[in-house]
């Protein structure tokens, strides 16, 4: 059965597309006229395209200002006599990184919580993700209207770090999830129908990217759950509004009646059982996207059992002092591994997760792609997606594969024309790296530059950790 806003979503999408045209010409006026016309040519370098298709060799990518003039084999590619040449032998350029699901201002060194969200502490966290190659960033709900300010200042220029979309606060419940302390504004919790309807039109003033819903009791730990009357009001006020809905899921039952619903967007994997033949066709027939977030369950355990990359620069580089302190504290580790609950209940989920969304991925469901970076301390901003990126090899995806869910399926899904694949006539956000991403993925942890709107920015080697 086809989705009956189909139609409707066309259009959503394509206002969303000239809107951000819109914000990115803006960017572009108020740089000064030598700098619109700039021209940097980066030539000899391998391109990974974000569609999934082979890579193409001893290329040459042409930025003018903060867009692609041109891509093509070296030989093929005119290079303006003013331009800047940086000759990249051996490297690997891919689209900048796009998560679907993070969070922004939930976490402080290893705090965590509405109180963090502060401008100098989200500004920080954006060029965090920014230096690890991560330019946009969906912040999927407990926003306060601050995000609003710095989404435009992204945009305009006048604030560095990666691009943000927002789910603004989100509709959580009562005595239940999420399970998190908040500030004012951050975040709904109705009771009825009618408030959770008042609560989307309220949130549809704000034009966000996403109404977020949470419809989970956390493993019995909360003492209720989102009532199907509930979010049912929400998804239908939402596409009145003209708004998607995103939904946090854990368990198999909860994604097949969000699906039933509506749903636009299933915000995290199942976890609980491994997905059925139902949800697959009916993710199918609705066109529900689906966000793994295999990283978030192995955050749980992964720094206790200290793994070698926890000594990598890459990863030291991304912590605060107060977190890589208690990361290195042989007494925390023990009490996360000693629990006799933590490491198994996850490992479990994450062996789960990990299954399902090669199944899904390989029956044709859409897949996205997020961490839930940003929600706690151990989901850190920026290597958590290149975590993600490595679990969901893991799960028997190719590299290319994996990399075309953070880039090209991750900007359909935000309704993005402008990013998300090299081609001529979309936005200079570009990584690159040494090696061959292509064939290893660990390669993509090798950043050499990141370039965001055609400028290049810190990359994680130089940008400064989080507080």
């Amino acid at each position: 059965m086809k989705h009956p806003l189909r139609h409707v979503w066309g259009r959503l999408l394509l206002a969303g597309a000239l809107t951000t045209g819109l914000l990115a010409c803006q960017g572009r006026q108020g740089l000064r006229s030598e700098d619109s016309e700039k021209v940097t040519v980066l030539r000899g370098v391998r391109v990974i395209d974000g569609r999934g298709g082979a890579p193409l060799e001893n290329a040459a990518v042409v930025i003018q200002g903060t867009t692609l003039q041109r891509v093509g084999p070296v030989d093929e590619v005119e290079v303006p006599a003013s331009a800047t040449v940086i000759e990249l032998p051996g490297r690997t350029v891919l689209p900048g990184l796009i998560s679907n699901h993070s969070h922004l201002g939930m976490t402080r060194g290893t705090d965590s919580g509405g109180q963090n969200y502060q401008r100098d502490n989200i500004a920080r966290q954006l060029t965090q993700w920014e230096s690890y190659g991560v330019t946009t960033v969906t912040s999927l709900g407990l926003n306060t209207p601050l995000i609003y300010e710095l989404q435009k200042e992204v945009e305009q220029g006048t604030l560095p770090g990666a691009s943000i979309l927002s789910g603004d606060q989100g509709i959580g419940v009562p005595e239940g999830a999420p399970p998190m302390k908040v500030v004012e504004h951050q975040l709904y919790r109705p009771a009825t129908p009618d408030e959770a309807r008042q609560d989307v039109r309220e949130t549809a003033s704000r034009h966000p990217a996403f109404v977020k819903v949470w419809v989970d009791d956390f493993g019995g730990t909360v003492k209720n759950k989102m009532t199907p009357e509930v979010y049912t009001a929400v998804i239908d006020e939402a596409h009145r509004q003209g708004l998607r809905v995103a939904a946090h899921i854990h368990d198999l039952e909860d994604a097949k009646r969000l699906v039933a619903a509506g749903v636009d967007v299933l915000a995290h994997g199942v976890r609980d059982m491994e997905v059925d033949a139902e949800l697959v066709d009916a993710m199918k027939a609705r066109g529900t996207w689906y966000i793994p977030t295999l990283g978030l369950n192995e955050s749980f355990y992964i720094y206790a059992e200290g793994p070698a990359w926890m000594a990598d620069p890459f990863f030291r580089r991304a912590l605060s002092p107060d977190l890589a302190r208690q990361l290195d504290d042989p007494a925390w580790r023990a009490s996360v591994l000693e629990d006799g609950k933590t490491a198994p209940v996850n490992k479990k989920a994450l062996t789960i997760n990990l299954k399902n969304v090669k199944t899904l991925h390989d029956a044709g469901v859409r897949i996205g792609f997020g961490t839930d970076s940003g929600a706690t301390p151990v989901r850190i901003p920026g290597f958590a997606e290149h975590r993600e990126l490595k679990l969901l090899t893991e799960a028997g995806l190719t590299p290319l594969q994996a990399i075309r869910l953070a880039t090209a399926n991750a900007a359909e899904l935000l309704g993005l024309k402008d990013r998300g694949v090299i081609e001529a006539g979309r936005r200079a956000d570009l990584v690159v790296v040494q090696g061959d991403p292509s064939t290893s993925i660990d390669d993509l942890s090798r950043i050499e530059s990141v370039w965001h709107r055609g400028k290049q920015v810190p990359g994680p080697t130089s940008a400064p950790a989080q507080e």
